[in-house]
């Protein structure tokens, strides 16, 4: 799975979908209003309907946009029928650490069949608590792990032997790339996918160097007549 896209932005995925090297799509909230998506839950709907139907079979995650838990079920099961490789993102907890979440999450998991990607985490045990609930996917937002000062691979390395251990079948997801080193070092720390922006990928791939050896090839082939 190794990379998923950080966007909403169609014409992004499309681009990077062509490359063969995009295995799902994450959004959230602040995604969405970023690339102008207004119009509610119908105009959230089409705008997630065209990615979920360009990706597919691969993963697709949309955010509910509520922390009430009678509307965090209602609005699940709304978006778990957008699409049939769609996921439901919940955060860990809510904004004044309302546990209401995790019982939805395991919930619409273990009742509902609906596969969920828990959110806005930053501990491998908040990950660990999150898989045992029965989550499919845990956010670890690793950048922001970065950001507080901690190095956020040993909390990934912890959460992959938790998950190991207890053979729990939830993937990591390291979020909030910052740095495209970050790719490469949270995927051999043991997360299963990292998610990143778009522009991201092209400073994985382009390298000055590269850049420098292609010319050079192209050079000497002119100059041998080729």
């Amino acid at each position: 799975m190794a990379i998923f896209l950080d966007t909403s932005n169609i014409t992004e995925i499309r681009k990077y979908n062509k490359m063969g090297i995009v295995f799902g799509v994450t959004t959230n909230p602040t995604i969405l209003h970023k690339e102008g998506i207004k119009g509610g839950m119908g105009g959230l709907k089409a705008a997630i309907q065209e990615v979920t139907q360009l990706l597919a079979p691969h993963p697709v995650s949309v955010e509910v946009t509520t922390n009430d838990p009678k509307e965090m079920l209602k609005q699940a099961k709304e978006m778990a029928g957008w699409g049939d490789n769609i996921v439901v993102k919940i955060t860990v907890h809510g904004p004044k650490g309302e546990l209401d979440n995790m019982e939805i999450i395991h919930e619409l998991e273990t009742k509902h069949n609906i596969r969920v990607n828990v959110t806005a985490m930053m501990s491998a045990q908040q990950c660990f608590l999150a898989a045992l609930a029965g989550a499919s996917y845990v956010s670890i937002l690793s950048g922001r792990v970065n950001n507080m000062g901690y190095n956020s691979i040993e909390e990934i390395k912890k959460l992959r032997f938790l998950l190991d251990r207890y053979q729990l079948k939830s993937k990591i997801i390291a979020a909030s790339t910052r740095e495209i080193l970050n790719v490469t070092e949270w995927l051999c720390a043991g997360a299963d996918i990292v998610t990143v922006a778009p522009n991201f990928i092209e400073g994985m791939l382009v390298h000055p160097y590269t850049k420098e050896t292609v010319q050079m090839f192209l050079n000497d082939a002119a100059k041998a007549g080729h």
